[in-house]
């Protein structure tokens, strides 16, 4: 007689729409690890933006429904593949992304998006590094290409990628502007490096921004929300600037002579695009800033499992504050 599987809780999406269609369910089998995954215990995953996209239907990926949300958990090592030699059961660790959904008790990740949870971080902070900071750095490191005494505009700067971005940058030694929406965003962006921040609700804010930097521009912009911003972004950069696309939730027209004078450069990221060795420099670097102490991990508003619902809604409706993160039931 064949062992029942054993059940745990996890959200699933049966249909695209908002966020009603994330259900709650506790009949899900736990799922098991191929030769080379990790089977993860989860105590904490992030909440990004991508995946309030990716539910709605709207990104440019849909998954097979019905799915399973979440990418950057932390908690344990539960079982390995048989070719695993990096992880042992017990390993507290951290992910970039996973192949059955983090938003659950028990997820699967390839060995290759699985790190080592430094001992000094907790659940909480460990989900907040995969995304946010491993984005960051491939957006100003490995795209963007900045360099000490550069100016870089980082939109939505007090959200989970944004307050990344300020750190990073700051530390690297560029001049860190931000955009935000709400006093405490504005707090939030100068406490993690920006050194001014405008606010993005206001009509003029393009204008305060030219003037500020006067006639030399911007060399490298963060863009989270380039349907809305990059015909902006294209008069503000510097000659050779770059506009770093993180993120976007539709189209945009742009005259393309704007990037012609100045020779400017519009890049996409995509966090999975990046090579093993890219996703280790990415690596090297955060755990060097945690060690050193520029690095001091953004965690935003906590949600349990089954308000997840209430989180999405906040993400549509609220001002970005670090990142959120879902606590998984006892």
């Amino acid at each position: 007689m064949a062992t029942p599987k054993k059940l745990m809780k996890a959200i699933r999406v049966f249909e695209f729409g908002g966020p009603e269609v994330l259900k709650l369910q506790d009949d899900v089998p736990v799922p098991e690890p191929g030769d080379n995954e990790v089977l993860i215990k989860v105590f904490v995953c992030g909440i990004n933006t991508v995946e309030n996209c990716i539910q709605s239907g709207t990104h440019i990926w849909t998954p097979a429904l019905p799915y399973t949300p979440g990418t950057d958990v932390s908690g344990v090592v539960e079982a390995v593949g048989k070719h695993v030699k990096n992880f042992k059961i017990g390993d507290k660790v951290f992910t970039t992304n996973t192949v059955t959904g983090g938003y659950a008790e028990y997820t699967v990740a390839s060995q290759d998006t699985v790190f080592l949870l430094p001992e000094k971080l907790g659940f909480a902070q460990g989900a907040c590094i995969g995304i946010p900071y491993f984005t960051a750095y491939r957006a100003l490191i490995h795209k963007a290409q900045a360099t000490p005494g550069e100016t870089v505009l980082i939109h939505g700067a007090s959200g989970g990628v944004g307050v990344a971005a300020c750190q990073m940058a700051r530390a690297y030694g560029l001049k860190v502007l931000g955009t935000a929406s709400t006093d405490l965003g504005t707090r939030i962006a100068r406490v993690n490096g920006a050194h001014k921040v405008f606010d993005h609700t206001e009509t003029d804010y393009v204008d305060k921004i030219k003037e500020y930097v006067g006639e030399e521009g911007v060399n490298v912009i963060i863009e989270m929300l380039a349907n809305v911003n990059l015909s902006k972004d294209l008069q503000l950069l510097s000659q050779g600037g770059r506009v770093i696309i993180v993120g976007s939730r539709g189209p945009i027209e742009i005259n393309p002579r704007d990037t012609m004078k100045k020779e400017a450069s519009i890049i996409g990221v995509s966090l999975y695009s990046s090579s093993k060795e890219e996703s280790q420099q990415c690596l090297d670097a955060i755990l060097a800033g945690i060690e050193s102490g520029w690095l001091c991990l953004g965690i935003g508003p906590h949600y349990d499992l089954k308000h997840v619902a209430w989180a999405y809604k906040d993400m549509n409706g609220e001002a970005a504050s670090g990142k959120k993160i879902l606590i998984m039931p006892s």
